[in-house]
Formats: C-alpha cells, structure tokens, sequence
C-alpha cells in the first residue's frame, strides 16, 4: 500500500520537528528541565493520556531513591509521543 503525504501533512512534519528541535536546545541550555513529576505531566498532557503512555510501556517513569522518591518522566519523551498522536490524526 503506497502512502503519499499531502503537503499539509508534511508541513506539520516540518513544524514539529523544528520545534522537537528547539525543546531540546531549551533543554540542553538549561531553560526547561529535561524532566516533570507525574502532576507536571498530567497538567501538560492529561492524567488519562500519561497513565495510559506509561501502562502501555512508552513512557519509561524514573525514580531517584528508593521509597518516597518522587517519580521523574522525561519530557522529550512525553511531547514526542504527544505530538506523534496529533500528526496520526492527519494521516
């Protein structure tokens, strides 16, 4: 089965990946933090959208310590699957 993107759809492709792009410069220059505790991600993304990410195994959830450590989740990892979702929409 041949897909042929239409140009709206490679537009978007273009424009999430410029700004892919400039989150991880934000990032790396220290001007976002590279990670959010689980309420930082539901407000941004949604409970029911990040508890499912994580159920499903793609979001991979951190902890620093053992027992009352708060849980740390990548937030390239949260806005690529995010954004992945808006563009299946288009396709």
């Amino acid at each position: 089965m041949d897909i042929t993107p239409t140009n709206y759809c490679l537009t978007l492709f273009l424009e999430h990946a410029a700004e892919m792009g400039a989150l991880l410069a934000l990032i790396r220059t220290g001007q976002l933090k590279p990670y959010l505790n689980k309420a930082e991600a539901f407000r941004l993304f949604g409970r029911a959208k990040v508890e499912h990410w994580i159920e499903a195994g793609l979001v991979t959830p951190r902890k620093d310590g053992d027992h009352s450590a708060a849980w740390r989740l990548e937030r390239l990892e949260l806005e690529a699957l995010s954004r992945a979702e808006q563009l299946l929409r288009y396709l």
